[in-house]
């Protein structure tokens, strides 16, 4: 299913948007998948924030081993703090990690039925956890639901490959890549023209 929606979405973006369209010609088909297990990758998510991808996984390995691969909502509140620490996430993340188990326990954070709520009504429930922020959701549409109508715009290697394609002298903020999205028609596929801005930004780091 999805992989038709990628082919209309750049046909799409190639008919409204010369830069994208040079872009997608120079890329090739990009590819966007549906992920389950929405507990698991919001956990990866928090205690991934603000480290390198070795020291990522490697903490999350042990959080995952911790729990047997099968982290609870229940199992981590009852977790001391110290035996969360001693996994190697920070004081924070502790609180991150609970606040997100605590809050699914009362119900304040739905996961059944994730699929059918729109983007803006799953950012509006998942930003009331501590640690999860827009650019956590927006990751988190994109890459483990597979919406393809989300525009990250928060994104540093969006912002820096927007600016480096479409000629701005400084780095777009929110306003202006809304704007430029608006412009250039991405909508209903701004995820797909943004994971085409990625790889462009990727190519052009390697060369």
């Amino acid at each position: 299913m999805l992989k038709n929606d990628i082919k209309k979405a750049m046909k799409h973006l190639s008919s409204k948007d010369k830069v994208l369209s040079t872009i997608i010609k120079t890329n090739g088909i990009i590819n966007l998948t549906q992920h389950k297990q929405y507990f698991n990758h919001l956990l990866k998510a928090i205690i991934g924030q603000q480290l390198s991808v070795y020291a990522s996984a490697s903490i999350f390995k042990k959080f995952m081993a911790f729990y047997k691969n099968s982290p609870e909502p229940h199992l981590i509140v009852q977790t001391d703090d110290a035996a969360l620490r001693s996994l190697g996430l920070s004081n924070a993340k502790v609180k991150y990690v609970k606040d997100l188990s605590q809050k699914i326990i009362s119900g304040e954070v739905r996961l059944k039925g994730l699929t059918k709520k729109t983007n803006e009504k799953i950012l509006t429930e998942l930003t009331i956890v501590k640690g999860i922020g827009v650019w956590t959701v927006h990751m988190f549409l994109i890459f483990k639901l597979g919406r393809l109508d989300v525009l990250p715009f928060s994104d540093l290697g969006i912002r820096k490959s927007i600016m480096l394609h479409y000629n701005l002298k400084k780095l777009p903020d929110e306003k202006k890549i809304k704007s430029l999205a608006a412009k250039n028609n991405w909508h209903p596929y701004s995820s797909v023209a943004s994971l085409f801005l990625w790889m462009s930004l990727d190519n052009k780091n390697e060369s």
